[in-house]
This record gives structure tokens, sequence and C-alpha cells, in this order.
């Protein structure tokens, strides 16, 4: 998850430099500090600060200012230490800004979080994302609440290991496990600002940029690693609006958050009806803003598009510019490698650890010997040896075929319905083909006489831009010349199209002059290119300029 927070954001970054591009966290920060009062945490309280986008930082409020939390000081490695607010808060990108556990009464905290926390003070522990961290303290500090603490040996015995695992249903431990734990243990249904610094009064938050903060989910790339983000932030304002709902909340800024909550629920359903298409053209990175301006079918898309190899193979004959790769050819050199098991050792092995050794992770007392294992490279874990074979020196040429392709479409009246939907399918996998082996792509689109639209892909105009593009048509009558002529223009005069191959995609619906017929071979073969014709009727019709013809 915060992986992807990070790649998504650094891809989205530039569409709104307008405004800070952290979605909800924004928003939530603004409403907060506007119209809801800070509290004071009170001893056994739980706090967190945003770092950055998806990275929070969380620990226990004991009293007198003072924060038990976890400090990575090694390599992964930690120690609980006191921390102030300042300390707490310094690697905070986001502004030096606390959350506290309340209800709607304020702070909510537990004598008994607090004195557990306070005993962990200069316990080192591993310390990992999936293992241990900061939220899995808290959590386990939490769960004290419910413990009857009444002799003081008693209780150091109770606290005695920080690395006792708290239970999760997720490998990624996270903030919102923290806060369900926190409301189950001391009844914190809201999660309020602490004015540590008093800055809030003396320095106002601008209110963000509410239609922004739309578009840029609007504009996202639609995929898994987008879509997972967009659910994860509207979980989090759905679990906000409730927090809200009995506070004094002004209607304006109530119907933002509804705006919201209704667009990031709309890209979310979108992308259910859609993602079998976009699953078919990786790396086109169509947004919510890309497929709601269309006004195709996608499910008929996606269906053509799976139905295409004819086309793919198509795409792979086109264009007539080749490049040389060497390669090396594999020789029977053996090399060692691990691709099977041949026995036991001691090692550190996580990932290929016998299942005897996570017996001691289920003893708070036998857990610190099982980390000791860890660090000492002393855990049992499989063995793994084999044979591989490395490459020998021997050179091997092939041909990589790098064309461009100037595409002709059809958009005539008898191309409306299907023929032009399997006309854009069509089109649509040829450009993701080329795409990928960065080869050019130049569209022209049809009608009658005269009637001509044209769109170059390239970093700028690129497959979004493509699926736009193919929104307008003519809808008249059918004139093969013009397309013709112009994609022969560009062969001859675009440096970027030399050696391109001609696409006429179209229903077949058109005859031609025998004197162009003739200039036209004249062309083809002055700038050694092939006309390939794909028909989307499923009929065969008079061609006497193709070099191939493909049935749809």
């Amino acid at each position: 998850m915060i992986s992807a927070a990070f790649n998504l954001l650094r891809s989205g970054a530039n569409l709104f430099k307008a405004a800070t591009p952290i979605g909800f966290k924004a928003i939530k920060y603004f409403v907060d500090s506007t119209f809801r009062d800070p509290v004071t945490p009170v001893p056994g309280s739980v706090l967190y600060c945003d770092l950055w986008v998806a990275i929070e930082h969380s620990g226990i409020y004991v009293d007198d200012g003072k924060i038990s939390n976890i400090i990575v000081d090694g390599i992964a490695e930690s120690t609980v230490s006191y921390s102030d607010a300042a300390d707490f808060t310094s690697k905070s990108t986001l502004g030096r800004k606390i959350y506290v556990s309340c209800n709607k009464y304020g702070a909510v905290g537990h004598s008994s979080v607090a004195h557990g926390a306070d005993l962990h003070i200069g316990e080192r522990a591993f310390y990992g994302l999936v293992f241990k961290n900061c939220h899995q303290f808290s959590a386990k500090c939490v769960n004290y609440a419910d413990q009857v603490l009444q002799d003081s040996s008693l209780i150091e015995k109770g606290f005695s290991a920080i690395t006792s695992l708290v239970p999760i249903e997720t490998w990624e431990p996270t903030l919102a496990e923290l806060k369900n734990t926190a409301r189950k243990q001391l009844g914190a249904t809201k999660w309020r600002l602490w004015d540590w610094d008093n800055s809030l009064a003396k320095n106002p938050v601008t209110e963000p940029d509410w239609p922004t903060q739309e578009q840029y989910f609007q504009h996202l790339p639609l995929n898994e690693k987008s879509i997972e983000l967009i659910r994860s932030e509207l979980n989090e304002l759905q679990d906000y609006q409730s927090e809200l709902e009995d506070e004094n909340i002004p209607q304006h800024i109530t119907n933002k958050l509804t705006s919201l909550n209704s667009t990031l629920t709309q890209i979310s359903d979108k992308y259910e009806e859609v993602k079998e298409f976009l699953a078919k053209c990786p790396g086109a990175n169509f947004s919510y803003t890309d497929i709601i301006n269309s006004q195709d079918d996608f499910t008929v898309l996606a269906r053509l598009l799976h139905d295409n190899q004819r086309i793919k193979d198509l795409a792979h004959k086109m264009g007539r510019i080749y490049i040389s790769e060497e390669k090396k050819k594999a020789t029977k050199i053996p090399e060692a490698s691990k691709n099977e098991v041949h026995g036991t050792h001691r090692s550190n092995d996580l990932m290929r650890m016998l299942p005897s050794e996570l017996v001691n992770l289920e003893d708070e007392t036998l857990e610190v010997l099982f980390y000791a294992r860890l660090l000492e490279h002393n855990l049992l874990t499989y063995e793994l040896q084999g044979v591989t074979y490395i490459n020998g020196e021997e050179q091997q040429t092939s041909q990589k075929r790098t064309g461009p392709v100037v595409a002709c479409l059809d958009t005539s009246g008898s191309m409306a319905g299907a023929p032009l939907l399997k006309a854009k399918a069509s089109l649509l996998a040829i450009a993701n083909i080329l795409k990928q082996e960065q080869r050019s792509l130049h569209v022209l689109l049809f009608g009658s006489n005269g009637e001509l639209k044209e769109f170059s892909m390239n970093e700028v105009n690129n497959s979004s831009g493509l699926l736009s593009f193919l929104q307008q048509s003519f809808g008249g009558g059918t004139d093969f010349e013009t397309p013709l002529k112009r994609a022969l223009e560009i062969i001859k005069n675009d440096e970027d199209f030399i050696k391109a191959d001609i696409l006429m995609i179209s229903d077949g619906d058109c005859i031609l002059s025998t004197e162009f017929i003739g200039s036209l071979d004249t062309e083809k073969n002055l700038l050694d290119c092939s006309i390939y014709s794909v028909l989307c009727d499923g009929k065969r019709v008079e061609d006497n300029f193709s070099d191939e013809i493909i049935l749809l």
C-alpha cells in the first residue's frame, strides 16, 4: 500500500501542481484545525502524526509531555524511548500536527496503557514492517487497558517483552488497525488535534482547492494500485464523515465532503465496470476522466480486444525498419544456484525458515530467543542448492521490427455501430503494441471527400489522447483517396515515418478509380511501403490496392 501510494503520487503530482497532491489528509487537517476544538492528551492516549501520504508514526502519551514510542536507531533495530511533541513530529513532511484518541467529550486514555508504555522505555528490539512497527507497539500498549494490574512485579513480568506480536489480519499493519484497537479498548470514536505548540490560532490553515483535489483522483491512471489508494481514501473519508455526524460542522463543508465521497465512489464503481477493458490495454494509463468522456461500450471493446490475435500478428508485420540485436547463446556451463531443497542449515533467511522456529513466537519469554537467533543468523532454515547454466560467448544476431505505421480509420455513416466499435478495438490494440515497442503511430480519421482529422501518438499525445480522438466521426459518405494521399505524404515528408506502412480500417465500401490506383501503385513502389486493410463488417469486398486483407 505504501509503495503504491508513493508511485501514484509521484506519477500524478505533475497533473495539478497548484494543489498539494496528498488527497484527503489535506482536507481533513483543514476541517480539524478550523472547525473542531483542539484537545490535550491524557495519560494512556494514543497519538499519531502524518509523516507523508500513506505513512504515519504513532505512540502513547505517558504524562508531563512525554510520549513513549519506537525510535529506529539501527539497521532493523529500534529502541523504545521518550519523545516530546517536537521530536515526535520531527520527521513529518506534512506539518507538525498530532492527532489524539478522543470520544465526544474529549481525549481518552487509560492509566494501564500509560504505565505499560512507560515500562517499555529502554527496550531494544528487531524492527520491520512485517514483524514490528510503531503501530503494533502502540496497539500492544492499548491492549493493556483490559488487564487488571495490581502487583508491580507482575506488571513488569507482563510487560517484559515488546517483541510479542499483536494479532493482525494483514502482513502490513496500518494505522486503521491501531484505531480499531483504540476504539475497542478506549472508546476512541474520534481523533482530534493537539495544539501542542499553540500554532493553530497563529497560523490558520488555508482551505484546500476542493475541485482540484477531486480532479486529481479523476485523472489518476486507473489500475490496481491507483484503485487501492482511492478506495483507501474513500474508506478513511467515510469513517471521518461518521465521526463528524454529531458535531457542529458548517453545512457547506459537509456538502463538500459528500461531493468528494461521491467522486471517489464513482471512480471505484467505474473501475469495476471497465477493469476487463483496462487489463487488455496494459500501459495505456486511461483515467476515470478518459473513460467517462468516451461513449463506447467498454464491455464489448474488452471482448473484441480479447479476440484479436490476427490484429496482433498484423501489428508485427507492419513497418520495415529493423535494428540488429546481439544475444549470447546459452551454453552448458554449470553455476551454483538455489532452486532445490538440499537439507537444512542455520541462517537468517525468513522466507525459508522451518515452521518449528515459529513456535517461539507464541510465547513472550521464548520470543526473545527467536529474535536473538534471527540476528545471529542461527535460525533453522531450508538449504537450497542446484545447478543452472550461464551464457556462453557465442553471439547470435536477431532483428527487431521498429517501423512506424500510418493508420486510416473510416468513420463514414456505413461504419456506425458494430463495425466502428470493431475498428476502434483493432486500432487500440495496435496502438498498445506499437507503444510497447516504441514505434510511431499516426492516425487519420476520414469520411467523404476532403474530410480528414489527424492524431500523432507521442509522449504528449498518448493512449488517453487517442481514446478521446476516436470519439470523433464524420458519419457521411466514404472516400479512400483523401486518407491514402495524406498517408503517402506523411511517409514521404516526415522523417519519423520513413519506411512506414499504411493500415486501412474500414468496411470496404468504396471504389477507387483506375487512374488513382495507377498513381497509388507508383507511389507505393517509390516509397517501398505496403497497405494492409482490415475489414470490420465480416465480408470480402473487391480490393485492388491492398497488399493484404484481414476480415474481422
